[in-house]
């Protein structure tokens, strides 16, 4: 029998001697000639890189206070893709490539999880490793929750998909492996599940871990496509997607950086600030991320026609998600100024509304519904007629099933 955690040990040792120098993000594009099209594309460029690579020194939490470096070496490759972390197969040599393939790599061999991060392999995921083959430190970027992977080399591992929500991440199982937290507080975050993250329970302040509101009340992790011209991005529409970058960035990320909202009582200041100047090229990226096409064959073309005159006639959709961004959110007669909906207008669950600046929900944007179920801001509609049904109820309706059946195929559509 092939002796695979041998095969494994010689790996990660050919690895070392043929990669030995550290993996690290693709260099800034250098200035452009000064048109307006190159800066576009140099802003686009800084912005990938961005949130694909920087951890705008969050290593100060994850390493320094949650000491998830220690945890990560000691977490084999097959428990790291159950919790859904995901592999970049471009960011692999050939030469591991061809040893998957052959069932050469050993994913029970937590020495093998180091070299995928030294690869900078793992997305989301940026470490350091010493000449000795140990991780010292580890952070994250953007990408850990907010980018998966096509499956297209198998499941977990594939071409990076940035703005795509990972749905199976589990962030509270990965935190609540930290050996500095508390048993409760790791009990709660191990409450959230995959695909799920609260960031009203806690923040960080380059120090400690700031108790904001219990008990936690975990939201979807949501994709980030197709933002461009929505202006109020998030759930509640506490700001623009700057506003939301710098609050996660400095605050749940524990990147090193400044961050202020008095309508939620949160100030926290570090110098250097490694945040704010990258907010607006991180910005044009996001914004340049388009919304996928549905797969061809899954949805009924002709009853998505259907659908379309039930969306906007019997369904009363259209009221909120106006054409052709699909939210009402800017139609107000200041567009600094958010349209925003009490919870009791649209059957939603006050309680996570009353932990945020607006206290209120925003018509969310129908873009690639198809890719992000479950749905709402809770994921409390599993699928899109559980959708159809929520509002057929809270708006008495009363749609027939033929056409619950054919606004679900329009609503797959989009």
């Amino acid at each position: 029998m092939r002796d695979i955690r041998l095969a494994s040990t010689v790996l990660t040792v050919v690895l070392t001697l043929l990669f030995g120098q550290a993996i690290t993000a693709p260099p800034r594009a250098a200035a452009s000639s000064g048109s307006r099209d190159g800066e576009a594309a140099r802003r686009l460029r800084d912005g990938q890189a961005i949130f694909r690579f920087d951890t705008f020194g969050d290593e100060q939490l994850w390493t320094g206070v949650l000491r998830m470096h220690d945890v990560i070496a000691t977490v084999a490759p097959a428990t790291a893709l159950a919790v859904g972390l995901k592999i970049d197969v471009e960011a692999l040599p050939p030469g591991v490539i061809a040893a998957l393939r052959a069932g050469h790599v050993n994913l029970a061999d937590p020495a093998v999880t180091v070299e995928l991060v030294r690869l900078n392999a793992v997305l989301g995921v940026r470490g350091t490793v010493n000449e000795t083959g140990r991780l010292t430190s580890v952070g994250i970027t953007c990408a850990f929750c907010h980018s998966t992977v096509d499956n297209s080399f198998a499941a977990g591992i594939g071409k990076r998909l940035d703005g795509w929500a990972n749905l199976t991440l589990n962030v509270g199982a990965i935190v609540a492996l930290s050996p500095a937290l508390p048993d409760a507080l790791k009990a709660e975050f191990q409450t959230w599940g995959p695909g799920r993250y609260d960031p009203r329970h806690h923040a960080f302040d380059g120090i400690n871990l700031v108790p904001l509101n219990a008990p936690s009340l975990p939201i979807v992790i949501p994709s980030i496509y197709g933002l461009a011209g929505v202006g109020f991005e998030t759930f509640t529409a506490d700001g623009p997607i700057s506003y939301w970058n710098s609050y996660v960035g400095v605050g749940q990320m524990g990147g090193h950086g400044n961050f202020s909202d008095v309508r939620i009582g949160l100030t926290i200041t570090q110098a250097p600030d490694l945040v704010t100047s990258k907010l607006p090229a991180l910005l044009d990226y996001q914004l340049s991320l388009r919304t996928p096409d549905p797969p061809r064959g899954s949805f009924d073309t002709e009853a998505a026609k259907r659908g379309a005159q039930v969306f906007r006639k019997q369904g009363r959709c259209a009221f909120c998600h106006q054409a052709p961004l699909f939210t009402d959110v800017l139609s107000g007669p200041n567009p600094a100024v958010p349209v925003l909906h009490e919870p009791v207008e649209v059957g939603m669950n006050p309680a996570y509304a009353a932990r945020t600046a607006t206290g209120k929900y925003r018509t969310t944007p129908l873009r690639g519904l198809w890719q992000h179920a479950p749905y709402f801001h809770d994921g409390s509609a599993a699928d899109l007629r559980a959708v159809v049904e929520h509002y057929d109820r809270l708006f008495g309706l009363r749609l027939s099933r033929s056409r619950k059946a054919d606004l679900v195929a329009f609503l797959k559509s989009l």
